[in-house]
């Protein structure tokens, strides 16, 4: 345990606080079980060891981090760890990378049952269940799910300043007032190539020359690891999911042919939309439908998508072309804290109330004029006018 607690220290000694998510707000912390998910590269780490020194300072001795694919515990437990902390006055247990530990949700409900004055804050996968049947963690733990920086963020890091998180009613209604003080304050067009190609993913701090083999490092990882350890998928089956992936990649967003896919990849229909299921919980694709999902997963996607513009960069290289790009940026972006689905008109339907048609600066109106409460998400525009909202302003959603 010594060593866990030095390394700890040594984390915490090279932690810095001059950029925190706007998630680090968002999480209830006074909770006594708390999960964060999320995929390889968005920052799960750094929240959690940011929020320790914020919130800790000097009262590290009632604080532990450890991260569960540490060797540590290739011979000791995380019960016995949680024992020792407990008896030596811990009060608060970060575990990073739970799903890497064996049984983890039941010895965390076992902890979280028989140390009553012991928090704890786990993260994994975006794959991981919360939901299970021999240890319910759904009704006991508070769940996070953690996406890559916004637009917002991402500017904060570039240039240093300070920007609010506006809501999508601030945005629609108020859209010529904020487009003109935030573009007084930045030139939003100076960045927004950048962000979409190399911003999503806070790694691109370690070395924007890095950034495509640490992305797909990130993929492979997520493909290769966590889908058969979390889904079960055989290794020769992983071969078909990755070439399904780089289908969707040329070709997103696009209508599926179920058949037609199912066809070139060499599985069967309802294996296929697994694998949509499988790539969309591990944020590597956007599912759009018409309608919210009832009990039954496997429905055919009205429109598929890469869940962001990074990856379409990434996996699809050439065959993006700047629609596809603006679309999928929207989609993502209006994800984080809206539903979307797929409308009889425009591009997307937000929250069963909003229509947003997505496009240039000369986009028309046409195809939703006599739609209520529609909008055009314009690029390359930096003022927003009446119901036409420049594209750069939904990445201040979060």
């Amino acid at each position: 345990m010594e060593n866990l607690v030095q390394l700890f220290r040594k984390k915490m000694a090279l932690t810095q606080l001059d950029f925190i998510r706007s998630m680090e707000q968002r999480v209830n912390w006074k909770a006594r079980l708390i999960c964060i998910r999320g995929p390889r590269g968005t920052g799960k780490t750094t929240l959690l060891l940011q929020h320790i020194k914020r919130t800790f300072g000097d009262r590290l001795s009632q604080v532990l981090y450890v991260s569960l694919d540490n060797l540590y515990f290739m011979d000791n437990s995380l019960l016995e760890l949680a024992e020792k902390f407990v008896q030596r006055g811990g009060t608060h247990l970060f575990l990073d990378e739970v799903h890497k530990y064996p049984n983890w949700s039941q010895t965390i409900k076992n902890i979280y049952d028989d140390y009553p004055e012991l928090s704890m804050v786990f993260t994994g996968s975006s794959l991981l269940e919360i939901l299970n049947a021999r240890a319910d963690l759904s009704r006991r733990a508070l769940v996070y799910q953690m996406q890559g920086l916004s637009f917002r963020e991402y500017l904060t890091i570039r240039t240093g300043q300070e920007f609010p998180v506006l809501t999508l009613e601030e945005i629609l209604s108020r859209n010529e007032e904020l487009s003109a003080q935030l573009v007084a304050q930045v030139k939003p067009f100076m960045y927004f190539e950048d962000y979409l190609k190399t911003g999503y993913y806070p790694f691109f701090l370690e070395g924007e020359e890095d950034y495509g083999s640490r992305l797909t490092e990130t993929v492979n990882m997520i493909l290769d690891i966590e889908l058969p350890l979390l889904r079960k998928i055989e290794t020769a089956s992983i071969a078909k999911v990755k070439k399904l992936l780089m289908v969707i990649a040329k070709s997103a967003p696009f209508i599926p042919n179920t058949t037609e896919l199912a066809g070139m990849v060499g599985v069967a229909r309802q294996t296929l939309l697994s694998y949509f299921n499988y790539l969309e919980e591990s944020m590597l694709v956007s599912q759009l439908f018409k309608q919210t999902r009832g009990l039954g997963l496997l429905q055919k996607p009205d429109k598929l998508f890469l869940e962001n513009t990074n990856l379409m960069h990434l996996l699809a290289e050439k065959n993006s072309d700047l629609g596809n790009i603006r679309e999928t940026f929207v989609l993502n972006q209006l994800r984080h804290s809206h539903q979307v689905q797929f409308p009889a008109a425009g591009d997307f339907l937000v929250d069963d109330r909003y229509t947003l048609e997505v496009g240039g600066r000369s986009k028309k109106r046409k195809q939703i004029q006599d739609v209520e409460n529609s909008y055009i998400i314009a690029d390359d525009i930096e003022y927003g006018t009446d119901r036409r909202i420049p594209i750069w302003l939904l990445g201040f959603l979060y």
